[in-house]
């Protein structure tokens, strides 16, 4: 479990900033579990910028997660709980009994030593993988598939958990994180716990240069441009202009709605999770 370090008051940024001290093992990620994550800067295959404000950061190596944990029946000792820069969540490095090496996503309460399986009939434990079929009502699950065989989906990022609520037919009812009540085929794989690292929610980035490093660069409101680069643009001190919230393309910003597939899933969502 990760402690918040806060820093003493040398400049108006440290003042408030604060960050995880790992706890974790310290080593350097298993080499054959990663590969490059060369940087794109918000441009696509023809060079141009289709996600703005993205550009620098630290370099990143990309730890290969197994979010399918399709490796059933084969109990896997956790070797270590290592940092991971590329979520908030934190990893565990899996031994298997045949030899073979895997990352999965680290649970609250996994702890190094312990023996995990993926299985309809492992026990229900933190780290242990199961199809919901086999997991009793009121669980806290996370690392959900949404298709059988095709991997976790939903609820994977820090203190993240998911609530099975019934079982009825094919599908089972699930409790998503953003209050969102969804039925899930009974087949697909969920992992036992909530997810680790729970204090990542508190920590205060402090300063802009923290920003940077993580490859976000400053976004710069419509407002304060001029009206050759932004509709929100131009007018003498500050004026909104009288427009509605939108992008420099004319594309709203609040409340249109941009879901195209929903005649294929609206069906599976029992309440929504904007009220």
């Amino acid at each position: 479990m990760a402690t918040i370090k806060k820093y003493k008051p040398t400049s108006p940024a440290m003042r408030t900033m604060s960050t995880l001290v790992f706890e974790g093992t310290d080593k350097r990620p298993e080499k054959r579990l990663t590969e490059s994550n060369k940087k794109k800067g918000g441009r696509n295959n023809n060079g141009r910028v289709t996600v703005r404000w993205i550009g620098g950061g630290h370099k990143r190596q990309y730890r290969i997660i197994d979010f399918k944990r399709d490796k059933r029946g084969v109990p896997a000792k956790v070797a270590t709980i290592e940092y991971d820069p590329n979520r908030s969540t934190d990893i565990a490095l899996l031994h298997y009994a045949d030899g073979e090496k895997r990352y999965i996503l680290a649970p609250l309460d996994l702890e190094i030593g312990a023996t995990v399986t993926a299985g309809a009939d492992s026990e229900i434990r933190p780290g242990n993988a199961l199809p919901l079929s086999a997991v009793p009502v009121g669980t806290f699950v996370h690392n959900i598939e949404l298709k059988v065989d095709k991997g976790g989906q939903l609820v994977r990022s820090a203190g993240g958990y998911a609530q099975l609520m019934a079982k009825e037919g094919k599908y089972a009812t699930l409790k998503l994180p953003s209050s969102e009540m969804r039925y899930v085929h009974q087949g697909c794989y969920a992992t036992i716990g909530q997810l680790g690292n729970v204090k990542h929610e508190n920590v205060v980035i402090g300063k802009a240069g923290r920003k940077r490093w993580m490859g976000k660069n400053p976004k710069v409101r419509g407002v304060v441009m001029n009206p050759v680069d932004h509709p929100h643009g131009g007018g003498e001190g500050k004026s909104k202009g009288g427009n509605h919230p939108q992008s420099p393309w004319g594309t709203p910003a609040k409340g249109y709605k941009t879901r195209k597939k929903n005649k294929f899933t609206d069906k599976f969502i029992v309440r929504k999770r904007r009220k």
